[in-house]
């Protein structure tokens, strides 16, 4: 007999994609008796709301949520506390979902004795142009994500730190607490990081499968990393956590090249280091757009993922000395 699976859903100003996040939820072929979904939103100033309400009105075990500190912890947690399954998936808005996404998460997290399931996901531009595509592809690269599998794939099911979407045993947020909503971002990396130390197991399979929408503009890429560096950082004011070492490689990377050239102004030699440093990394991944751009035959990752990847690294980089200042 199917358990009952509440689904959580945190968004803000998500017109453009949530329509088709329910919609790929609602074709999975778990028992829509057997669920509950719950869109938190954070007072959305766009038509976010109005969508979701039209599709209460044809699945009434569809819940709107009001979440007024807009932040992602907090939706989840109000979701948790709402909800009434054994068993909760933790969903994103920007993502559609392979029908037998919620069925398979179930399965596993009962068949493996888990604590936390989830899969891969495959990352898609939000535009379809070149400098999108080629987003896209380095938040799926191994240089742009520093090994993380569940963006890379993986052959078979492990034993992981992390996985996106996570399905989770209610019992463990009984034993672990709930999101921290002290944290802006970073918030399920920290909830996953006190299921492992509380001894849990979370696991990642390749054939729980779900798409990604990436963002498709360079600005925003800059601005979305930032942030995301700002909160590799920053947790440590609120948490004792040390996320895995590709969260920080940025910093490293960044701070690195900083002393290379700040030194070299007074010891020539660390210049000649900062620029054979500079020289590397632009052969890297250079070789890396090369080999997609063969790959894929298109010729405009040549370009495209080379800037991807910098920004991806630089600006990362610079939140993550950002948070150090707010730190202090």
């Amino acid at each position: 007999m199917e358990k009952l699976v509440s689904i959580i859903i945190p968004c803000r100003n998500e017109e453009e994609f949530i329509s088709r996040c329910l919609y790929s939820v609602l074709n999975n072929d778990y028992p829509k008796d057997k669920l509950e979904i719950f869109v938190a939103d954070g007072e959305s100033q766009d038509k976010t709301r109005e969508i979701v309400s039209r599709y209460i009105i044809k699945y009434p075990f569809i819940k709107l949520l009001n979440n007024p500190r807009h932040i992602a912890a907090s939706a989840l947690n109000l979701g948790i506390k709402e909800s009434m399954g054994s068993i909760i998936i933790r969903m994103d808005a920007h993502a559609i979902y392979d029908k037998n996404y919620i069925s398979k998460c179930v399965c596993y997290l009962q068949n493996y004795d888990a604590d936390n399931v989830g899969g891969v996901i495959y990352i898609i531009p939000r535009e379809n142009t070149p400098v999108g595509r080629g987003i896209a592809k380095a938040m799926s690269s191994f240089l742009g994500t520093g090994g993380a599998h569940y963006k890379l794939g993986a052959k078979s099911f492990k034993e992981v730190d992390t996985v996106p979407f996570g399905c989770f045993k209610r019992s463990i947020f009984d034993k672990v607490g709930f999101f921290n909503e002290n944290l802006k971002r970073s918030q399920d990396l920290e909830f996953n990081l006190r299921i492992k130390r509380a001894g849990g197991k979370i696991y990642l399979f390749p054939d729980i499968v779900s798409d990604y929408y990436s963002r498709s503009g360079l600005k925003d890429f800059f601005i979305y990393n930032f942030k995301n560096g700002i909160w590799a950082i920053y947790p440590f004011k609120f948490v004792k956590t040390l996320f895995k070492p590709r969260h920080y490689a940025p910093l490293v990377f960044v701070l690195g090249l900083t002393f290379l050239f700040m030194a070299g102004l007074f010891v020539r030699p660390f210049l000649y280091m900062f620029w054979t440093v500079i020289i590397l990394y632009l052969a890297i991944i250079l070789y890396a757009a090369a080999k997609v751009s063969l790959k894929e035959k298109d010729a405009t990752y040549l370009f495209s993922l080379p800037v991807a990847l910098a920004v991806r690294h630089f600006s990362y980089g610079l939140g993550s000395i950002f948070g150090i200042i707010k730190l202090l």
